[in-house]
């Protein structure tokens, strides 16, 4: 499946650029065709939705997941860049016009912006009705995605663009309802018309993507029952990947630890609840004596999921559904539930997981109140899910310390939501007042 990504890289590349830009391609060559007339042929909208997904994957989710574990201590910075710096300080240090921030600001409503434009299009280009069900089914997916991501590291954002900048702000619950009905739509336009397989990038799967993506936002959202029903349709075997050729598309993170070196792993996932013994901290990580540079923190070498450049990057980790059904039968009240869900994951072997992904110990014996529970899947989530761009929603939802105004480079975290960078407030007239941390 690799040699689609590979064959199509090209198309991705002019689509991209197509997007970026924004603008009518015959201001420079009257020969070239508009972005209404690609959205408007069957092979242009096809292309451009593998576009979508090569920006989403190579440009978009190295955002995401570099910036908020850097906020989270999942990874320390290796570097004198000062918007890197002013990350790490986080607090009330971290300035609005901080670049990383705007990374994942622009480059989520990017996403969302193409997506919109598949959606709005599809319906009248000639397409087989398989064809079409999977590029719509696609859009929605990825736009839930990046909503989701949003409003998971900022108080509010837009659920749509607009090229004045001239935007509403939606609330937390308002946007998490849009991911949810986009999410939806997705699962009854494939249920309704089985989806094609051409356009959908390597190692992709729509439907238990759909509804690992459903589970997790109806959890955010508070949708508990809705959380477990969603989570129960994912299919434990299945995997669904961003994937990697290494030459024309590269792992991000990779580059920016490996090749870069501008980040580097910090010991023990970052978080003072890592246990001993945990085979995860084997799989994401390789012990070494070393510190980061300048702050000097004691950090490892990256491996799981990144360290190479033809690693592909899970969409989802199977063992999250777990975790997702564990936390909602606390909020529902069913402890026993909670712990069976727990211990599979503290008790999976790594040849049990479709990933690899496993802890290996032994069963939970801890209390069972609320909050000694909300505090062992926060603890298992922090290893399960490392960089997966999660661990700043979970910090806030589970209840770890809030950080202060000056936080050490010690705390947890370093800010409860992001500050709106400056550009969106500069062309935005309804960009909310900043977070105070």
């Amino acid at each position: 499946m690799k040699s689609l990504l590979h064959h199509m890289w090209k198309k991705i590349v002019f689509v991209v650029l197509l997007v970026v830009v924004g603008c009518d391609l015959n201001v420079t060559d009257p020969n070239t065709a508009t972005e209404q007339e690609v959205l408007s042929s069957r092979e242009g909208i096809i292309s451009f939705t593998i576009g979508m997904q090569g920006y989403y994957s190579s440009t978009t989710l190295p955002a995401l997941i570099r910036t908020t574990a850097v906020t989270t201590r999942e990874l320390a910075i290796n570097t004198t860049f000062a918007n890197l710096i002013d990350l790490e300080n986080g607090g009330t240090n971290l300035p609005e016009s901080n670049g990383n921030v705007l990374q994942v600001w622009s480059r989520a409503l990017r996403v969302v912006e193409m997506a919109d434009k598949i959606i709005q299009n599809a319906p009248n280009v000639p397409l087989s009705d398989a064809e079409r069900s999977e590029i719509l089914a696609i859009a929605h997916i990825y736009k839930a995605m990046s909503l989701g991501f949003l409003v998971q590291d900022f108080e509010q954002s837009p659920i749509q663009t607009n090229p004045t900048g001239n935007v509403e702000f939606q609330s937390r619950d308002q946007v998490l309802a849009e991911s949810i009905s986009l999410l939806n739509t997705a699962l009854d336009q494939m249920s309704q018309t089985p989806p094609a397989s051409s356009t959908t990038v390597a190692g992709f799967d729509l439907q238990n993507t759909a509804y690992a993506l459903l589970a997790r936002y109806n959890l955010l959202a508070g949708n508990y029952q809705a959380a477990i029903d969603a989570s129960n349709q994912v299919d434990p075997a299945a995997t669904s990947v961003f994937s990697f050729d290494g030459t024309t598309s590269r792992n991000p993170v990779f580059d920016d630890v490996y090749t870069a070196e501008d980040y580097i792993a910090r010991d023990n996932f970052g978080t003072p609840l890592t246990e001993a013994g945990d085979g995860r901290l084997g799989f994401y990580l390789v012990s070494v004596d070393t510190t980061s540079q300048p702050n000097g923190l004691q950090s490892d070498l990256l491996a799981g999921f990144f360290d190479a450049a033809d690693k592909d990057i899970p969409v989802y980790l199977p063992g999250e559904m777990n975790l997702i059904r564990a936390e909602a039968y606390v909020r529902l009240s069913q402890p026993g539930q909670a712990v069976n869900e727990i211990d599979a994951i503290r008790t999976k072997q790594a040849a049990n997981d479709p990933f690899g992904v496993g802890a290996n110990l032994p069963a939970y014996n801890g209390p069972t109140d609320d909050q000694s529970l909300l505090t062992e899947i926060y603890r298992q989530r922090s290893a399960e899910m490392y960089l997966t761009g999660m661990r700043f929603e979970d910090a806030r939802r589970l209840g770890r310390p809030v950080p202060g105004d000056n936080p050490p480079l010690t705390a947890e975290r370093n800010r409860v939501y992001y500050p709106y960078p400056t550009q969106e407030r500069q062309s935005n007239p309804n960009t909310p007042a900043n977070p105070a941390i």
